[in-house]
């Protein structure tokens, strides 16, 4: 099977990847104005909410993948749900990393058991009990079923996180809500570009990651027919 990183598509992807990101650094850094409130540690938002919003769209991938396997039983969409749910996890444990790294000064503290803090933290441990399934099942149809359902049941987390701010009461939640369409120019289309920049991170991750996995499958299989 052809090497992934080959493939003339993936070598025009990292390049467009990397210079993306040097871009997207310069205008944090020295472009975006500081918060009069917040300061520096506001620019952690340009890396933590595209990390939040990776790890919801990796969930999303896994459900309509554990949906489509349970339809129609095709391996692929096994090796597709478990990539995202690996990839979902990793962002989401960025979302765990960067949200305290912000609230140390903000808050004077770097935890605090608010709303959408407590359910992402309940959402990546859902997803850690996703892998002990696949990692103590065996490579059969048995395990992959079990975690095609139990990554459907697992985005129900999902929304309940992005509308978590409107279901406790406002004395409950220390997020910032400002809506973005109401930030200066410079901020605006900075978020947008690292959010692009996040969303084609996690697409070519995804590719590269399905691809590892069918490697895995097909060097599996042939041992078993040895």
């Amino acid at each position: 099977m052809e090497s992934f990183h080959s493939r003339q598509s993936s070598k025009v992807t990292a390049g467009i990847l990397a210079v993306f990101w040097v871009v997207v650094l310069y205008l944090v850094l020295n472009v975006t104005r500081i918060d009069p409130d917040q300061q520096m540690a506001q620019k952690i938002f340009y890396y933590h909410v595209p990390s939040a919003w990776v790890a919801g769209l990796g969930y999303l991938v896994v459900m309509f993948a554990g949906v489509l396997y349970l339809i129609m039983k095709d391996e692929k969409w096994d090796h597709l749900g478990l990539a995202a749910a690996e990839l979902g996890t990793l962002f989401c444990a960025l979302v765990l990393i960067t949200g305290p790294i912000w609230a140390k000064p903000i808050w004077g503290a770097p935890w605090s058991w608010e709303p959408r803090l407590t359910t992402v933290l309940i959402m990546f441990l859902i997803y850690i009990g996703y892998f002990m399934v696949r990692n103590f099942g065996d490579e059969g149809e048995r395990t992959r079923r079990i975690s095609a359902v139990l990554g459907i049941a697992a985005f129900l987390n999902v929304p309940i996180i992005y509308v978590s701010v409107k279901f406790w009461a406002a004395d409950a939640q220390l997020h910032p809500q400002p809506a973005m369409s109401q930030q200066s120019p410079d901020v605006f289309w900075t978020f947008m570009l690292s959010l692009l920049v996040f969303t084609l991170l996690f697409v070519h991750l995804l590719r590269f990651r399905v691809h590892i996995l069918k490697l895995r499958s097909k060097v599996l299989g042939m041992r078993y027919d040895v």
